[in-house]
């Protein structure tokens, strides 16, 4: 059986040295594969929260309206116990304290009216009564919409929007709005007494001629599921990556041969820069 020799050099030895990944390199591909599984397991969890915050709204939105929360417990309003209550008041409209903030709606863009219902109390609630077109932005153009006297509403419970509209901050001054901030709206029209929430009157609470309601748009992105997929995957293909890196050297097969010292090569094998082992392929 004939075997095939070969000497390696030094720069072979050393460069099977070379080939193994740095040490920087093997820790930060660990912590980059634990960073990744980590996001995965955060968005599985977004996911199961998602779920139940849509779960919990359903549920609000169809539930018989409930008179609003009491004065007594507006300090304690919060979205995450309050928003989308299915809830209803009574009242007269201030309708010469109305106030316009721009709106885009499947009917097209325009504005919402938020008119202060006064309260036997005294207290005030701003209602979102709907959306009215630019074309009928003048109060005069709908005047025959405006309901005299006692009136009763029912909509949705919302939070205050005080951080404006989408890169455009509320003007007061010159009376353009982008968000219903209660406060601000409530301080622009001289108002006191106003719930630190407003409601979005729905379609039932409407008038002929007046604003268009229940146009409130209920909608909770839920791409966690995909998010997480992603994160998995990314992780996989590093480990996979990772495998293949430290794992190469488990498939290949050397042996190393030491010949007798007074073989015909020795001397050759003994100096110069190529001395080394000589290694029989397998």
């Amino acid at each position: 059986m004939s075997k095939t020799r070969t000497v390696t050099s030094k720069a072979d030895r050393t460069g099977g040295k070379a080939a193994r990944p740095r040490l920087w390199l093997t820790v930060l591909s660990l912590t980059a594969f634990a960073l990744l599984i980590a996001l995965g397991v955060w968005q599985i969890e977004r996911r199961a929260w998602k779920l139940a915050l849509i779960d919990r709204v359903e549920q609000r939105v169809h539930a018989p309206a409930q008179p609003i929360p009491a004065p007594a417990a507006w300090p304690t309003i919060t979205a995450a116990s309050d928003e989308y209550r299915h809830v209803s008041a009574t009242g007269r409209f201030l309708h010469d304290r109305e106030t316009l903030v721009q709106a885009v709606t499947e009917e097209g863009p325009g504005y919402w009216v938020l008119t202060p219902l006064q309260r036997a109390d005294g207290t005030l609630v701003l209602v979102n009564r709907g959306f009215v077109p630019t074309e009928r932005r003048d109060a005069s153009t709908r005047q025959t919409g405006n309901p005299e006297g006692k009136v009763e509403i029912t909509g949705l419970l919302r939070i205050t929007e005080p951080k404006g509209g989408f890169l455009r901050n509320n003007v007061p001054q010159h009376n353009r709005w982008y968000s219903r901030d209660v406060a601000a709206i409530a301080a622009a029209r001289g108002l006191h007494d106003v719930a630190p929430f407003f409601v979005d009157a729905d379609a039932g609470s409407q008038s002929a001629g007046g604003p268009i309601g229940g146009l409130t748009v209920i909608r909770f992105p839920n791409n966690h599921l995909i998010y997480a997929l992603t994160w998995f995957a990314l992780a996989f293909m590093l480990a996979g990556k990772l495998l293949v890196t430290f794992g190469g050297g488990l498939f290949r097969r050397r042996r190393f041969v030491h010949e007798p010292a007074g073989g015909p090569d020795a001397a050759a094998r003994r100096t110069g820069s190529d001395a080394g082992t000589i290694v029989e392929q397998a």
